[in-house]
């Protein structure tokens, strides 16, 4: 029996699930326990998600755990989404703006469900987010960016021109010092080398043209997005040529 089948035989014989979530969060410590949010998001019921993503920062503050109640919560908004009620896409919305780092997590791995389930869908979803602010631009691009979710060309050439639009926003942001313009920026620091991976050819070329940019910001995301090893992989001496461009500007 998996881990996950065991926590899911556990919680089927409990009638409050607050009390065994809470012991086995893992919280405070550096990983939540992810497993269990997993078996929550399936198992749980809309009332207990509405519930759960009510602890606030202020009632569940970073590492504790209440605030893997809430983490499960946003988690599990996901699979009831994926089963087709669309209206929870603006409780996530609200959500990607949460102070904490672990629920703007969550609402990527939400959104990651629906993707699965259609990822024409989730596309069209998050393209408004993509147009907003900074934090609900960066949970768009972390939710498409996920290499199971770019199987097909067609969604991995949607989620490029997405990234682009979203970098080009950069140009007009004006206060580069901001920790939510500074969270999204690095996000975009490795969700441009998971699309270039699944269409090698043009996402190449959109990052040569950002790669050619004076725009410091912009410069520091590629250059980050060079670092990985999935580029390398797929190209060793393209990344060498222009980690070595991005050196000497």
């Amino acid at each position: 029996m998996s881990k996950m089948d065991e926590y899911r035989k556990i919680l089927q014989t409990l009638d409050d699930w607050d009390p065994y979530l809470l012991k086995e969060s893992k919280l405070p410590g550096p990983r939540g326990n992810l497993e269990l949010a997993q078996v929550v998001a399936d198992e749980g019921s809309l009332e207990l998600f509405r519930r759960y993503i009510a602890y606030t920062a202020d009632q569940a503050p970073v590492n504790s755990p209440y605030e893997f109640l809430a983490f499960c919560g946003v988690v599990g908004l996901g699979r009831l989404l994926a089963q087709g009620n669309t209206a929870l896409l603006e409780t996530l919305r609200v959500h990607a703006s949460d102070p904490r780092w672990r629920i703007r997590e969550a609402v990527a791995m939400a959104l990651q469900r629906f993707g699965d389930v259609s990822m024409d869908q989730l596309i069209t979803a998050v393209q408004k987010w993509s147009k907003g602010i900074p934090l609900e631009q960066r949970a768009a691009a972390a939710a498409l960016c996920e290499r199971r979710l770019l199987v097909k060309p067609k969604h991995a050439k949607e989620v490029l021109r997405i990234l682009d639009e979203i970098t080009a926003t950069f140009e007009r942001v004006q206060n580069r010092r901001s920790e939510d313009f500074l969270i999204l920026r690095k996000g975009l620091g490795y969700c441009w080398s998971v699309a270039v991976v699944a269409l090698p050819n043009e996402g190449k070329m959109l990052m040569e043209k950002w790669l050619a940019t004076t725009d410091k910001d912009i410069q520091w995301v590629m250059r980050e997005n060079l670092k990985k090893a999935r580029l390398a992989r797929i190209d060793a001496e393209w990344v060498k040529m222009w980690l070595n461009h991005v050196s000497s500007v």
